[in-house]
Formats: C-alpha cells, structure tokens, sequence
C-alpha cells in the first residue's frame, strides 16, 4: 500500500477504540491497538521506522476490529498477536498471560486470581489491573464469604480458621453454613462476575453510609475506594465471558447490520473466555429480511462446513428461511434443535457480560456503513433543523405484567449508552397508556430540569398511530415541545403526525430509525426478563419448579399463558423438565 491508499482506507475507518491488522492475503503483518483506529492507521501513511515502512508497503488491505474501552482492545491485540504472530510485531518471550478470576468445581468453591484456571472452573475475565482484582475478589468474600483457602488447608478441618474470624469466609469445611446457602452466595458472586455490578456495589454503598453516619470516618472512606474499584470493575474486563471449562471451550457472539438488500454478520470469537478474533460476513438479503433472518441462514450455512463452538450468543432468535432448510440437515426445521444436537447452546442473553459482547458484535458489524449515519437525512426528510440526537421508546410487558419502559439515545446515528435509561411502569395490559406514561415520564424530567441529558432532536416510540397519539398527549400535557414520531415493525413505515412516510427501504435516514427502533426495544426487553424474574408467577406454587427452571420456561414460551398452552411433549424439551414435572405444570395451570 502507499501513502495514498493508506489515507483512503483511514478515511473510512471507525473513530473508536479497537484494533487493527494490516494483512497481505490471509497471512496478518501487524496488528496494533488504538484509542481512535482512524487517527492511528492514519499515521502510517508517514512511517516511523524502516521496518514499519516496509509492512506498510507489503500490506494489500487493512481490517479494523472496534472495542468499548482501550483495555479491551489492548487484550485484543494481546490475543491476536499470540495466534497470528505477525512478522512485523514485537512478542514477549514468555508469552504472559493476563489474570483471570475463577470459581472451582467444587462441593463447596473456591475464588482466587490465577493466571491458570483448574479444569471444569468457571473462568471470568482476562483483567489488566491485577490490584483492582485483587481488590473486587477481597470485597466479594467479605460481603458473601466465599472461601479462597487450598484444598489443604480446607480438607480435615475440627475448627474455622482466622479467614472466618476476620469475616472473609462463611467457614463451609465445618459446617458453619449449610451447603445450600453457601452454594446461593456463590451464586451472588457470579452474578456479579457477569456483570451485575449491584449484586456487591449495593452492599458496599450501605456499609459506607452507615460508618459515615457512625462518624467512623476512616472506615467510610476506604469502603468508598473499594466501592470505586467494584463500580469500575466491569469497565476494564476484555473476555466478557464466563467460561465454565477452562480447556477448549469456544463461544461465537454474532450482530446483524441491514443495509438496503444487504446484510452484515459481524463474529466475535472466545477461547477460554478470551476474545481472540473478529470477522465480518457480507451476506445478499431480500428488503423484507429481518435480522433472525439473516442469523438463521448465517448460522445454518456458515456452520454447515466448520467445526461448531460450544455456545453461539446471538441479538436473538434465528429463524429459518427456506434458504436455511436446504443447509445442514435438518437445520431449517429448527436451528435451536439442530445445534443442540451437535452440543452447542444457543443463547440471546437480556443482561450482563455476555449482553455486552453481543452490543460489540452489533456495533462491529455496522462498521460497514461508516459514513451513511442518516442523520442529515432524516432531518431534511421530517423538516426539522437537526436529528444528531435522537431518543427511542419502547414498551415491554407479560399480559399487563411486569411493566417496564426503555428510553435509548442516539447521536450521530450510534448508540450513546450514557444516555439510556429505564423505568418501572404501573401494571396494566394498555399499550397506549403505558406509553403515554413512559413519555410523560420523560418530559417532566426534562421540564423540571431533573434530567441531565440535552433535549433530543427527535423522539421515536416504537408504534403506529395509537403510539404516537399517546406520545403526543403526554408532550401536550407537560409542554415540552419536542418533535416525536413513530415506527411500526409490521410496515416499516414512520408515522408522523401529518401521516405516514413511505420512505425507500434503503434511505439511510429509515435505517437510523429502524436502529432506533430496535435497540429501545431490545433495551427494553432486557429489563423486562430481569424484572419478570423478581415477580411471583403460578409457576412457583409447581412443586419441581424452582428459579431456574422457571426463567427457562418463561424464556421459551413468552409468558405463563404460554407455557399453560404448550403440550407435554414440548414441556418436556426445556432442561430441567422431565415426564413428572411436566405434568404437575400441566396440572397445576
């Protein structure tokens, strides 16, 4: 490449953190990391070095790879270099890894930082800052008293060892706590690994208010260091994934981009809970294609000729096409089934690290669009002055249960995610009011200056007209005069109050609200499957029904009225449900 053609490919590159390869065919030359990947790639049209001038010259293209924080990139890199070793890297001799948390496969877990994990442990991480780990793992076992002894030391015990008597472990090896409550605080402790930073921060938080109201100054003031390293925790982890074997194990996380009659799939891979790779699939997809769509014939096509992962996370379900049903066998029928056979589980995960890998593997394959936000577009289209900022609202609810609203950002045509946000809303199965209170609820935040965002350019509730009316009501009710609109996923059509648009299907500025759209309703979902979780529902008086078993049911069939519908047979297909239990909840709904 030359300097020209290296401006040119920079251009065009995201302005984020991530990194990037300079490859000539398949073999990769370098690999770098960056806070911005245009600003650095630009810099290479002016070389540094003769070694670097000449990778630059023998490189035929250049692949960028985004990131959500310089540390992920930095691992990134890290794991790139160790499986490609590119020519033109430097590599450490001794190949260090990074520190890794785990919980063992025993009776009674232990939690330690280890840069080798145990067979069969349940492996988070890799983390750059071992002090801030260390930090976190001390805070778990003082809030939930998971053990962090050997194996000798915890084997033939008569009495607690000094662990117990400074309040950083529950003492299991004499009983001091029975199995099943040791087992649910651990339990609090991967929740947290995953990414439910409450799960410890609340805690933390109320000791520090009570010392600070004891006058125990001191006290007060290192809880709150400790709260700041807990908060932070998730920001800097790199693997995002929890990896319940420590040899072998490999997760795909896939994200969908439409763009006119074209499609993006963008695959993250993890080994060992490491993000190690990233490709990017370009696919031809008729404009009535929705994204599980596009996922059903990627996965069935895709993996009809390559080994399979042990998990795929995907933004959600697939759905076979008729395209589908001619790869794999049987692979059309049923895709959950198909790769369930072959020992892979497919996942849509609502919350935590695994959520967040899928929001990278979306925002990955999107880099194939960098200039056509839509932005100008959808201002000129609707008649307003600006539309950089645009908030999107959804609804989602079980039957008038479990009520929750999303309220999402965009600027500059990508997702601000300083800017979401999410509210409980009353029980009742009204659509219309239920949006009506959302927006309302928005607007008397903004007028009573309460909310610390900039008013939007546009709003966007996910509807048709009986949405938008509701929106408009709650404006009018509170006076503030934002513009709002609305998108129907039936029609694809915006909805505005002077009637409806037909937009073409590849306008750029009907992409950025479909994006819009989309994303308040995923946003919003996954605060629906948390909050669902926390309700009582008849499903719990089933005796064999526990949690977990009921999250499962609720995953597959929607809602109690569905799994009340579902047949034994189709009972008996979710884990943890065999013959009997299947039919004490056919008996007991």
């Amino acid at each position: 490449m030359d300097r020209e053609a290296v401006l040119e490919r920079a251009a065009g590159l995201p302005d984020e953190p991530g990194v990037y390869q300079f490859l000539a065919g398949d073999r990769v030359l370098y690999v770098g990391k960056a806070v911005s990947v245009r600003d650095r790639v630009r810099s290479y049209a002016e070389p540094r070095s003769e070694r670097i001038a000449r990778m630059v010259a023998e490189a035929e293209r250049i692949e960028p790879a985004v990131t959500d924080t310089e540390t992920q990139a930095l691992l990134l890199e890290a794991n790139l270099i160790k499986r490609h070793r590119p020519r033109y890297n430097v590599r450490l001799k001794d190949d260090k890894s990074y520190p890794l948390v785990q919980l063992t496969d025993h009776d009674a877990p232990r939690i330690e930082v280890t840069r080798d994990p145990e067979e069969g442990a349940t492996v988070f991480g890799p983390f750059t800052d071992k002090g801030r780990v260390e930090t976190v793992v001390k805070a778990l076992r003082e809030v939930y008293g998971v053990r962090g002894c050997s194996d000798h030391k915890y084997r033939n015990r008569d009495r607690p060892c000094l662990d117990y008597e400074v309040g950083l472990c529950t003492a299991p090896c004499t009983g001091e706590i029975s199995g099943e409550d040791y087992l649910a605080d651990v339990e609090a402790v991967e929740r947290f690994l995953e990414g439910e930073t409450g799960v410890l921060a609340g805690p933390l938080r109320r000791e520090m208010e009570g010392a600070a109201q004891d006058q125990a100054y001191e006290r007060a003031a290192n809880l709150r260091d400790r709260l700041a390293a807990v908060e932070s925790f998730h920001g800097e982890g790199g693997g995002a994934v929890a990896a319940r074997e420590s040899e072998g194990r490999t997760v795909d996380v896939l994200g969908v981009s439409l763009e006119g009659s074209g499609a993006t799939v963008a695959r993250l891979r993890a080994e060992d809970g490491k993000l190690v790779e990233r490709d990017r699939y370009p696919l031809d997809a008729p404009e009535s294609a929705g994204a599980a769509d596009v996922l059903g014939a990627f996965i069935t096509q895709y993996y009809a000729e390559r080994e399979l992962p042990a998990a795929v996370l995907c933004p959600e379900y697939p759905r076979a096409s008729d395209d589908a049903e001619k790869a794999g066998d049987g692979a059309g029928e049923d895709i959950e089934a198909w790769l369930a056979g072959a020992g892979t589980d497919l996942r849509v995960p609502g919350a935590g690290r695994e959520a967040t890998l899928v929001d990278l593997a979306t925002k990955n394959a999107r880099r194939g669009h960098p200039t056509r936000d839509g932005t100008e577009a959808l201002a000129g289209a609707l008649g307003l002055d600006a539309a950089a900022r645009v908030e999107g609202f959804d609804v989602s609810h079980a039957q008038g249960r479990a009520v929750v609203g999303s309220n999402v950002c965009f600027v500059g045509g990508e997702p601000a995610k300083e800017g979401y946000r999410r509210k409980k809303l009353a029980e009742r199965n009204d659509d219309y009011a239920n949006m009506r209170a959302l927006v309302r609820w928005r607007a008397e935040r903004a007028r009573e200056g309460r909310d610390d965002r900039p008013d939007p350019d546009l709003l966007l509730v996910d509807g048709g007209e009986g949405q938008l009316g509701a929106a408009r009501d709650a404006l009018r009710e509170v006076g503030w005069d934002v513009p709002v609109v609305a998108l129907a996923k039936s029609e694809e059509r915006v909805v505005t109050p002077d009637g409806v648009e037909d937009w073409p299907d590849d306008a750029p500025h009907l992409h950025l609200l479909q994006r819009v759209r989309d994303e308040a309703h995923r946003f919003a979902r996954q605060y629906h499957e948390t909050v669902r979780d926390e309700v009582s529902t008849p499903l719990d008086g089933v005796p064999g029904v526990g949690p977990e078993t009921r999250r499962r049911l609720l995953g597959r069939f929607g809602s109690v009225a569905g799994v009340r519908e579902a047949s034994l047979e189709e009972l008996r297909d979710v884990e943890g449900v065999g013959e009997q239990t299947a039919a004490r909840i056919d008996d007991h709904l």
